[in-house]
């Protein structure tokens, strides 16, 4: 055993025990050190069409001068709410290069989850694709923002951009009708920025790795979503991180450029990490603005080969049930990383036979930049863990009185590293951190005597759902305004195709409120994956004797239910 850390006798020979999380001066000067490099080099492809690093270099310099123009101070919150679309990487890199916090935004919050996350975070200013313009406009009156910049999908795709907005806006009409023409904000159309912003001077400012780079929200367990602080030198130590564990695969790749499918949402940690992880290679991203249309999926993945594939289990499972998905050329693929939820040994082994690249399954946190543990790249067989910890990251598992457990016992994982954050924001972090200076996870695991850890349980009540965190306290706050529900109360359970979905026991006045009525509105105040699948009506819930619900009573009733 390698000073207590097991772990570290398991690393192939060409990952290092440790990264340098101060290799660079700043984050900007990782992106800038990118674009130097690879300059000619292509780094997104998006329906057709192709952008180079020299493309974004330009773009994000324009943005950061459009920005800085609009007087903001040093440090302010700008707010990101986008699909994968060419604009994206360009917009986040061009608040950061001016000096300025970037909070991404889930594009299918409602307005209620919007106006949350625009409020705490205080942001003056939002981007967002007029696809989801129309949540905005409800709340942006009961907000901060003094500038909205409205784009079109296909606003950086040139002639093809034309008729993709076309064809969006006309044909389909898959734009819902939204007016945000109030005197309290201005507005600015994109591509107006991007014009106006050639012409401004950009004046770089003086930006440090201690600096916060990054306000990504991630679920409370109070019911309202909290605002992790990343530091420009947690996502410059996330990216050597992952960079270092791929490395074994990554460097016998012997093609000129490694193409990475990006249908992951840029918005989440996981795949804003891979774009850090990417760039620093040179890595082409292969940008999937809708994967849950599964045949525009396939055809996009049969144009040009992948060598790395990040999915979680939802997504892998769904192309393996496409017909034509089988029929594609996996030649090139190397890596097939599974993360934000559990993978399924059953999926895992259909896409060993299928592809014949192994799903290599990790785990990581929006508090860690998405670092923590992963399995080892090379390894060829599903063993149902998440893996040993990455480079320089650290992990105790701890039982109630904070003490360490032993070997093969269950516990609290807690975990320390310079990818992880410091605390949350507008928050008491006080009981976040161990005394040792852990960050508890919340989750529940055991590791054996070779470091590889297996995940039980979560240790709070937590829901995932495709990779997204759902807590019940939110649904059950909002499920109580629908007129006719007394009482409610929400689980997770089991799912084959999503790992969990949401179960919602109701206490109802009368036999008038149906499960329709129920599903309708959850659909009109929850986002999607929020709401509740299964719908069981009781006449009374268990609860301790000061009120609270013990829902570990609720997903027994539902096993035995099942059985």
């Amino acid at each position: 055993m390698t000073d207590n850390k097991p772990w570290l006798e398991q690393y192939p020979s060409s990952v290092p025990k440790t990264i340098d999380p101060d290799a660079y001066s700043s984050l900007i000067a990782l992106y800038e050190e990118c674009f130097d490099r690879y300059r000619r080099h292509p780094i997104s492809i998006c329906m057709g069409v192709t952008h180079t690093y020299d493309d974004v270099d330009k773009a994000s310099i324009a943005i950061a001068a459009w920005l800085q123009a609009q007087g903001l101070p040093l440090g302010s919150i700008v707010a990101l709410m986008m699909p994968n679309v060419p604009q994206y990487l360009p917009i986040m890199i061009g608040i950061l290069r001016a000096g300025y916090i970037c909070t991404p935004i889930n594009p299918l919050y409602t307005g209620r989850e919007l106006r949350h996350q625009l409020n705490d975070s205080g942001a003056k200013v939002i981007f967002i694709v007029d696809n989801f313009a129309q949540a905005l406009e409800q709340v942006v009156d009961e907000t901060a923002i003094k500038h909205i910049v409205l784009s079109k999908m296909g606003d950086m795709m040139g002639l093809k951009g034309v008729m993709v907005n076309t064809v969006i806006h006309q044909v389909k009409r898959l734009i819902p009708k939204y007016k945000l023409d109030s005197p309290a904000h201005a507005l600015t159309k994109f591509p107006e920025v991007l014009k106006k912003g050639k012409q401004l001077p950009f004046i770089p400012p003086k930006t440090t790795l201690q600096q916060q780079a990054i306000l990504q929200y991630t679920g409370g367990t109070t019911g309202l979503s909290k605002g992790a602080i990343l530091t420009q030198r947690n996502v410059v130590a996330a990216a050597l991180q992952s960079e270092a564990w791929y490395r074994p695969v990554t460097s016998e790749i012997n093609e000129v450029y490694i193409n990475m499918v990006m249908a992951l949402p840029l918005y989440h940690i996981f795949a804003f990490m891979l774009t850090l992880l990417g760039m620093r290679s040179g890595y082409t991203f292969i940008l999937v603005p809708n994967p849950r249309d599964m045949n525009g999926f396939v055809k996009t993945l049969s144009k040009q080969p992948f060598h790395i594939f990040p999915a979680v289990n939802t997504m892998f499972k769904g192309l393996l049930d496409q017909p034509n998905f089988q029929h594609l050329d996996f030649s090139a693929l190397r890596i097939s990383q599974a993360g934000g939820m559990a993978a399924t040994e059953q999926t895992a082994a259909r896409w060993l036979k299928v592809t014949g690249c192994p799903m290599i399954e990790g785990w990581g946190m929006t508090e860690g930049v998405a670092g923590g543990t992963a399995n080892i790249v090379t390894d060829r067989k599903f063993n149902g863990t998440i893996g040993i910890p990455v480079p320089s990251i650290d992990v105790i598992i701890i039982d109630e009185n904070d003490s360490r457990v032993d070997l093969n016992q269950p516990g609290e994982m807690c975990i320390k590293g310079p990818n992880v954050t410091a605390g949350y924001f507008n928050q008491d972090n006080s009981h976040s951190f161990t005394k040792e200076g852990f960050f508890r996870t919340g989750d529940i695991v055991s590791m054996d005597n070779k470091g590889y850890i297996t995940l039980l349980d979560r240790k709070k009540d937590m829901i995932l759902v495709s990779g997204f965190n759902v807590f019940p306290n939110e649904i059950e706050t909002v499920m109580l305004d629908c007129q006719g529900i007394i009482d409610c109360a929400v689980i997770g359970i089991p799912d084959d195709n999503q790992g969990e979905s949401v179960k919602i026991y109701v206490i109802r006045e009368d036999n008038n409120l149906t499960k329709e009525i129920i599903k309708t509105f959850a659909l009109d105040h929850l986002t999607g994956y929020k709401c509740p699948r299964h719908i069981e009506f009781v006449n009374s819930l268990p609860k301790t004797n000061i009120g609270k619900v013990l829902r570990q009573q609720l997903r027994d009733k539902h096993t035995a239910d099942q059985a």
